[in-house]
């Protein structure tokens, strides 16, 4: 059999080193590389394709999390978190039968982790039920979250991670979203409807069935005969309102 090819992702050097040791006795076990942060991390897993992450939750930027939206799929490896306390995702990671490692963890339970890992890989089709159980994971903490404060953008062949406030205004291009930050542009593939549902809408307010725009980036609306709004941007751009929208930027105003 090939050997499983591994993958350690952690922003802190010791927890890094401590895998890499727990792992040295095991030779069925590659290790194919190290990430100290979600970003590199991401572009490491495409490059590498490693069969099993050891990945951790909570990282600064990037966490463990977005690493794992930021990947394009089909098909996603096997995971085995690394977290610090915490009881929701413990709870998330069981119901979905995901493996992790609670800090600090000592051999025995490293040991049976990665028993856990082979014993999925080993299974036909591993790799779908892998994704599938990966994907629901990945969807119960995004309901979870609030609001998100990053978008992952893929554009000539790289990935990085786009604050949202920076953002200036969207606009749907068919199933996709034109995202507009100064003088750039960046397409996303993803509806309106789902972009704004990821939103805070404190900080957005969808002006037209096309068009969403940042609030801090309103320079000022101006009325027309319809009875809609102009909205200006504080670079002069200029954003016809749906008449469908006029009460959400009435409401908008008032709050101002």
């Amino acid at each position: 059999m090939s050997p499983i090819r591994a993958l350690i992702v952690d922003d802190e050097p010791l927890a890094r080193e401590r895998v890499r040791t727990l792992l040295a006795g095991e030779a069925d076990i590659e290790l194919v590389g190290e990430c100290g942060d979600g970003a590199e991390a991401v572009a490491a897993i495409e490059r590498l394709t490693p069969d099993l992450l050891f990945l951790d939750v909570q990282m600064p930027e990037v966490d463990g999390f977005e690493v794992l939206e930021a990947l394009p799929g089909p098909r996603l490896p096997a995971v085995i978190f690394i977290t610090a306390y915490d009881r929701y995702a413990l709870r998330a990671f069981d119901v979905h039968a995901l493996d992790y490692l609670l800090k600090p963890f000592d051999r025995e339970r490293f040991g049976l982790a990665l028993d856990r890992a082979r014993t999925e890989l080993a299974r036909p089709e591993a790799g779908v039920s892998v994704t599938r159980r990966v994907l629901e994971l990945l969807e119960s903490f995004r309901s979870e979250r609030r609001h998100a404060a990053r978008l992952v953008v893929r554009e000539s062949g790289r990935v990085f991670f786009l604050r949202a406030a920076e953002i200036d205004w969207i606009e749907a291009v068919g199933n996709y979203a034109r995202l507009h930050v100064g003088p750039r542009s960046h397409l996303l593939r993803e509806t309106m409807k789902a972009l704004e549902s990821r939103l805070d809408p404190e900080q957005f307010v969808r002006i037209h069935r096309s068009r969403i725009a940042n609030v801090e980036r309103i320079r000022q609306l101006e009325s027309s005969r319809r009875g809609d709004y102009v909205v200006v941007l504080s670079d002069g751009t200029h954003l016809a309102s749906g008449r469908g929208y006029t009460e959400r930027l009435q409401r908008l105003i008032a709050g101002r």
